[in-house]
């Protein structure tokens, strides 16, 4: 009888926040969740799984995007540039300028939580604890990248190749972890 009410006793452990369980959605569609902070790469090898080069091409689709936003709003601006005697062209390049800002930031604070070349690719932005980045924590991210590839030439990039999680300069700035959202096939949840 003792034993049986031994084994009903709480067993004390680590507080639940302070420890990461990572568990795949119940909506059976293969996207990680987690509570706490985010599972190392050795223990859920399809958090981090080809990342890197997956992240390097999801920017390149992101460029092409940007770059036709750019040439439709330098039509438009050219456009009501013209008919308004160029009193509106002095709008043109601050315009164009926050072009890539807006792009990235709208899209990676959304519900989705990627870019579409990052939604193409099958990648996630979100905090270290698990939460999609606000807009602000979005914007924040997205200044740190073009502050930091503006100083360095890219190569602050190669950072990415050097820690567990395949995290950049600004995402180590910002709390950030760009991951997948789904896990490969092929690859445990779980080691």
């Amino acid at each position: 009888m003792l034993s049986a009410m031994a084994d009903q006793l709480p067993v004390p452990g680590p507080p639940r926040a302070a420890v990461a369980t990572l568990r795949l959605s119940e909506r059976r569609t293969g996207d990680f969740d987690w509570d706490g902070e985010a599972g190392q790469p050795l223990g859920f090898p399809g958090l981090y799984a080809g990342v890197v080069w997956r992240r390097a091409v999801a920017y390149m689709v992101d460029v092409i995007v940007i770059g036709g936003a750019v040439v439709t709003l330098w039509t438009l601006a050219t456009v009501i540039g013209t008919l308004s005697f160029g009193l509106l062209s002095p709008l043109v390049t601050p315009a164009v300028a926050l072009a890539p800002l807006a792009y990235h930031t709208v899209f990676a604070g959304s519900d989705w939580a990627a870019t579409p070349g990052m939604r193409l690719f099958n990648l996630q932005a979100r905090t270290v604890t698990g939460e999609r980045l606000s807009y602000a924590h979005a914007a924040l991210w997205t200044i740190a990248f073009y502050v930091t590839v503006g100083l360095t030439s890219w190569l602050v990039l190669i950072v990415a190749l050097f820690n567990m999680r395949r995290r950049t300069l600004h995402d180590f700035l910002c709390g950030v972890l760009v991951l997948n959202a789904r896990r490969p096939s092929g690859v445990p949840q779980r080691v």
